[in-house]
Order: C-alpha cells, then structure tokens, then sequence
C-alpha cells in the first residue's frame, strides 16, 4: 500500500519551484521507488496486489490545488500505463480515490495557506483565495469530509477484493464532478460548471454544504 503524501494549496505564483519539486518527488516519484521494488517479485511469484491511494483530484483538477493535482494525475496516468502489463503477470493495481478526509494532513495545509505571503500574486488572486477558497474548503470539510477510519474500511474492501477494481472513489458525492469530464470531451461543461460554482453561485454552495 502507497500512502506517502504532501499537500499543497495556494496561488501558483506563491509556491517555489522548489516546494513543487519536493511534493512530486514525494506524491509521484515516491511511488515509482516503491513499484520498482516490490513489483519484480511480484512478476517472479505471478501474484500480488500494490493498492495506492491515490485522489479524487487524479481525475478531476480543483482551483488552487494546480501542483497537488497535477502529482495525483501523474499517479494516475502512471498506474493506469501500468496496468495492463501487471495484469498479464496477475498482479493487480487498485486505486483508492478519496475525496476530503478530516485529519491533520488537510488542516495543516489549510494552517500553512491562512498564513502564507500572497504578495507575490496580485489582489484580487489573493482575495479570491483567502476569501472564496478558504472559506468554502472548511465547508466542504464540515459537510462531506471522511474519516481516517472510513477510508481505511474502503481500502481493505479493496485488499480483499476477489477481483481487485482499478479505481474506487471512496465518495459518492464527488462521483458527478469526476462524471463531468467524461460527459463532455471538449472540457466546457466540466470548465462552465465549475466557474459558476466557484464565482457566480458560491453563496448558494456555501448554504448547501452548511
């Protein structure tokens, strides 16, 4: 099971190249060591299993969460390249796609953001971030955000799996945001929907989430 990971968030303009580069290495590259490792044997034995948890955000990009993203999509591409060759050596590949999960690792990223320096971006960006983003993120948290323990429950359904699934999403809620992408190839649906929620509309979402 592949669980290391780091989060980001914030206007692309405040991170270093740096930060983005540890996370990668971290969030992407750090699965790629363990796959090179364990899965030789596994190919030598004909048989095993490598679970990753992966995110909801490895199919579907969200507003200020553009590096975070862009490693759980490198994951994705990675696992989904992959799998195909393991299968032929019955060696199964599952991705565990969770959406938010309360724990320290989400609310020491939203720490880091509240007190980031955003003087880099221009004001409205920062505003945008702060007072849209911010604010909404600890709602989506309150109303939809899973336990450690629930996504526990959902990987080790995945373990024991006669038939091991490539993908599972842990939450149901997010299934027609994913949904979107494939309803509408060009990406406008998916584009003109999110931009409505996030600046036409957001007052609505926050109701709806409280």
């Amino acid at each position: 099971v592949s669980n290391a990971g780091v989060g980001m968030a914030g206007p692309l303009e405040c991170q270093s190249l740096a930060a983005m580069q540890s996370l990668m290495d971290t969030n992407f590259f750090g699965l790629v060591r363990l796959v090179k490792e364990v899965l030789p044997d596994m190919k030598r034995r004909r048989g095993g299993h490598i679970v990753v948890i992966s995110s909801i955000m490895g199919l579907q990009g969200i507003v200020f969460n553009d590096i975070y993203a862009a490693s759980k999509f490198a994951v994705e591409g990675f696992c989904e390249s992959l799998v195909v060759q393991a299968l032929r050596f019955n060696v199964a590949i599952s991705l565990v796609e969770p959406g938010p999960v309360t724990t320290e690792f989400e609310a020491k990223v939203y720490e880091e953001a509240e007190r980031a320096d955003y003087s880099r971006t221009d004001p409205e960006t920062a505003d945008i971030f702060t007072n849209l983003y911010l604010r909404n993120s600890k709602d989506v948290f309150a109303s939809l955000g899973q336990t450690p323990e629930d996504i526990a429950e959902h990987t080790l359904r995945v373990i024991e799996a006669a038939r091991p699934p490539f993908r599972h999403q842990t939450n149901a809620a997010y299934t027609p945001m994913a949904a979107l992408k494939h309803a509408d190839p060009s990406g406008a649906l998916m584009t003109d929907a999110f931009y409505k929620l996030v600046f036409k509309y957001d007052a609505v979402l926050r109701l709806s989430l409280r």
